[in-house]
């Protein structure tokens, strides 16, 4: 063993000095065929020299720096500097500690403000990083200890063998032993977009780029922060999410209402001032200023900041957030990992579904059913079917469809670690290995009596796979396995069976025929035609029938035949009797003015190429304004996926670079689980709707309050101290509550929004001004004729009937923050107790209200009520959530 990882770069001289790969080989101590052999002491050694598989990260921002960045407000800093001039002019004219109350309740405020902004931004940053490790997890074949067996890339070693292909991201630094037509896009290295071919004399292979084409051995070199991509890595350093399109929107909004409250803050102080300096000038004494009269002043600048405060709805942003890490975080449970934080909210206006047919709709696990060879239709469902189809063909036949089956597969069949046959590769390859070794071949004897010469992997321009084998007996054969167009009866009957039908023929070839000539197109003879079956998933046609009550069409786009297509989507509930079927090659054949008429009736897409899928998204997306969801698990579906508002990729089929051209990667490949994705987006913008309501009912009724009450009576009701509790409600404990509602199934039966929905709909503006004024009537009730009402005389009755007021906002605030869990449904008390998070928030808001006027008077400005006034606030609040029932009666 050598104490460095042996990587000469592209260094060809230098490979050469080494050895080769060979070479190379031999100083890492391992076998290209058998990988390294060595036990656990001895890889826990191997590590401790060549360091682990993963890329140094960024520390996280402490809980301190979070503070630091709540304490950058604007408006915090202004009520900052309010609180300290307060505690100054307090401490001189009144002294220790009765001058210093107002300011250090301010303070105080201040402090809770951003200890709760910080502590809730903190547990998003640390959710988000679990959930960017989750996207970083990824398996690969490996060959170790003889073995070959699926491994975490985080734990790979030099010396170990890995293979490769189509879609596959190369895992860390090292050289090809072994493949065929490998093809290695190097762009997120290099920039440049011309693929490079990688062969025995251009074995070198780089951490971070993608096998555009082909399959390889390769022999790892070096790994973690060693490799180019770790070296690029250390000079970078990660950005955060962008903002969601939702977030943008919202930042608008809250501009708007922020320039709104402006003005009502400005124009608020100035009443205020021009009602003090009214008085002072009937006085007489506007030249001569009292403590007194300088801390009324600067508590008018204190309400006019925190009226800003109070009308910029800072959690807007803040409730998209918490939402979308809230859904984040629970659709991984549902085995659903958002890659992009804005497909959260983009799924919840899905209007479409493109999926593919193979392991999302159908269970992903093949077998070959039926078979027909030398004209013989025959059901092989049963080993001793095969058996028994054996012993009816001739040997020469056998032979031949032997020699097909093992030799022309990108599968493998290997001995695992417990000494049993194990099938690895492709759901179809795997199901025709199957029926290979159930007719009683033996793949590592077929393999070796021929000499792979070259081969031409399956990809979805093609659809077909080739290979060219030097015989024994010497001569060479290609063997093509293909969906065709002729056989047409066998093939329909089997395609009308739901059945997937490959054709398997061979072709001799010529001695001169050389490797770097395209394997013949033509000229085949058909060895037999197999009919392969993939179930439908449980629960599929039940998913279906949801996403249809929900206004969201579902499509199938596959590369099957067209029969097989329509068989499968009927019995999923996709094909309707005035939906359209249509292949691939027809679709591309219309005009523009042809596909705009089709698309809109088309269910089911058959045979269709890449190019296909992504046109259709494209015609979907720009000329019928659909907002489309995609699922995708090949290289070939990234323009697709990248076309879509959402694409969703396949997790346990899916290539990497499907799943890095996704915004969802779906870790089960069930259709069912886009369906939880779908009422989760729902969700998360549902609940940020319910949360807007909330909160600009709350900022209406705080802005006409405080502007009224100086206008008209030179005074403001509620204090800065005050406001700031009433912001911090509405704000992070609002957001908390509200935008953490977990899904129900009636999401589901209400239509998408869509493109070009209102985010604040009629019903929202219903609520809101029906509120509003509601609240805004019983706070001017109380202003007008409190003192009358419950008796109030003598120096302390405006502090009382303040503080009245004052516990009367918060409690209608907490009634109809109940009120807002459903904008339409009367029943708001529905699973209320399954949201924890809202019942903590609910009685966390109600426990510190008691406290603030029981307890807190002097830094609050507020005073101990009876139990006849705390029973008229709780009152007037829940009267609140019949009006907005009633208010939900009125159609709009």
């Amino acid at each position: 063993m050598i104490s460095t990882g042996v990587q000469p770069g592209h260094d060809l001289k230098k490979l050469k000095i080494h050895g080769d790969v060979d070479g190379i080989a031999e100083k890492l101590s391992t076998s290209t065929n058998n990988g390294l052999s060595i036990d656990s002491d001895l890889l826990n050694r191997r590590q401790e020299i060549y360091g682990v598989n993963k890329f140094t990260e960024s520390e996280g921002r402490s809980f301190l720096v979070f503070v630091w960045e709540a304490l950058q407000d604007m408006t915090l800093m202004i009520l900052g500097v309010c609180a300290f001039v307060s505690l100054i002019v307090g401490i001189i004219m009144e002294g220790w500690p009765k001058g210093a109350h107002d300011g250090l309740g301010i303070v105080a405020s201040i402090l809770l403000v951003v200890f709760v902004t910080a502590t809730s931004d903190y547990r998003q940053s640390l959710q988000f990083k679990d959930l960017d490790k989750e996207k970083k997890k990824i398996a690969i074949q490996v060959t170790r200890n003889g073995y070959r067996q699926k491994m975490s890339i985080y734990d790979l070693l030099p010396g170990d063998i890995v293979h490769l292909a189509i879609g596959d991201q190369v895992p860390a630094d090292g050289l090809f032993v072994s493949g065929f037509s490998v093809l290695i896009d190097e762009s997120s290295l290099t920039g440049e977009s011309e693929p490079v071919m990688v062969t025995a004399e251009n074995p070198f292979l780089l951490s971070g780029t993608k096998v555009q084409d082909g399959s390889c051995k390769m022999m790892i070199t070096t790994v973690g922060m060693r490799t180019q991509w770790g070296k690029l890595m250390a000079t970078l350093s990660e950005g955060g999410d962008d903002e969601t399109p939702l977030q943008v929107k919202l930042n608008g909004v809250a501009t708007i209402i922020g320039k709104i409250g402006l003005f009502f803050a400005i124009v608020t102080f100035a009443v205020l001032v021009q009602g003090l300096m009214s008085r002072k000038w009937q006085d007489g004494t506007y030249l001569r200023w009292s403590g007194d009269e300088a801390l009324e002043m600067l508590e008018f600048f204190a309400v006019a900041v925190t009226i800003v405060v109070v009308a910029v709805p800072e959690g807007l942003p803040l409730a998209v957030t918490l939402s979308l890490a809230f859904a984040m975080k629970k659709m991984m449970n549902d085995k659903a990992l958002v890659r992009h934080l804005a497909a959260c909210e983009t799924m919840g206006s899905s209007t479409c579904i493109c999926s593919d047919k193979t392991g999302t709709l159908t269970t992903n696990h093949m077998t070959v059913v039926k078979s027909c060879i030398c004209m013989n239709v025959k059901d092989v469902t049963k080993s001793t079917d095969a058996a028994s189809l054996c012993s009816e063909l001739p040997n020469s036949t056998v032979k031949l469809l032997l020699q097909s089956i093992f030799n022309n597969t990108g599968g493998e069949v290997v001995v695992n670690k417990d000494g049993k046959s194990e099938i690895l590769g492709t759901p179809t390859d795997t199901a025709l290995l199957e029926f290979g070794l159930s007719l009683g071949g033996n793949f590592q004897a077929e393999r070796q009596a021929s000499k792979l010469i070259k081969v031409e992997p399956f990809n979805s321009v093609k659809k077909r796979m080739g290979v060219v084998l030097g015989l024994p007996e010497g001569g060479l054969r290609a063997h093509c396995k293909v969906s065709i167009n002729y056989l047409n009866d066998t093939i329909n009957q089997f395609a009308n069976e739901a059945l997937r039908t490959l054709c398997l023929a061979y072709i001799e070839l010529e001695d001169g025929f050389s490797p770097e000539k395209p394997i013949p197109g033509s000229g085949y003879t058909c060895i037999g035609v197999v009919g392969i079956k993939d179930p439908v998933r449980p629960g599929v046609k039940e998913s279906v029938a949801v996403c249809r009550s929900a206004g969201i069409t579902v499509r199938m786009v596959t590369g099957d035949n067209i029969n097989t297509a329509k068989a499968i989507a009927r019995e999923c509930g996709i094909l309707t009797d005035d939906g359209i079927a249509i292949e691939g090659p027809v679709f591309r054949e219309k005009s523009e003015e042809e596909m705009l008429k089709i698309i809109p009736k088309i269910q089911v897409m058959a045979r269709s190429s890449p190019l296909d899928k992504h046109t259709l998204v494209k015609h979907l997306r720009t000329s019928l304004g659909e907002v489309v969801a995609v699922t995708g698990d090949g290289t070939n579906d990234a323009p697709a996926l990248h076309e879509a508002d959402i694409g969703l990729a396949m997790g346990i089929a899916g290539t990497e670079v499907a799943k890095e051209s996704a915004d969802v990667i779906i870790l089960d490949d069930n259709f069912s689980t886009i369906v939880t994705v779908a009422k989760w987006g729902r969700s998360v913008y549902i609940n940020i709707q319910k949360f807007v309501q909330f909160q600009l009912t709350v900022n209406v009724v705080a802005l006409i309050v405080n502007f009224s009450s100086a206008c008209l009576t030179g005074t403001a009701p509620l204090t800065a101290v005050q406001l700031l509790w009433v912001n911090m409600i509405m704000d992070t404990l609002g957001a908390l509550a509200l935008a953490t509602e977990p899904p129900n199934d009636d999401l589901m039966k209400r239509q998408p929004v869509g493109r070009k929905g209102n985010f604040i709909s009629n019903v929202m503006w219903r609520n809101i001004l029906g509120q509003s004024f509601y609240q805004f009537m019983v706070i001017w009730f109380l202003q007008a004729k409190g003192k009358g009402v419950f008796g109030l005389e003598g120096p302390d009755s405006g502090l009382i009937l303040n503080t009245l007021i004052f516990n009367s906002f918060v409690f209608c605030q907490i009634f109809n923050e109940v009120s807002s869990r459903e904008m339409e449904e009367i029943d708001v008390f529905r699973g209320i107790l399954d949201n924890y998070v809202f019942v903590a928030v609910l009685s966390c808001t109600v426990i510190s209200q008691i406290i603030i006027i029981e307890f807190l008077g002097t830094f609050a400005n507020t005073t101990p009520l009876t139990l006849c006034q705390w029973f008229f606030s709780i009152f007037v609040g829940f009267l609140g959530m019949p009006i907005a029932a009633g208010l939900k009666m009125i159609p709009v």
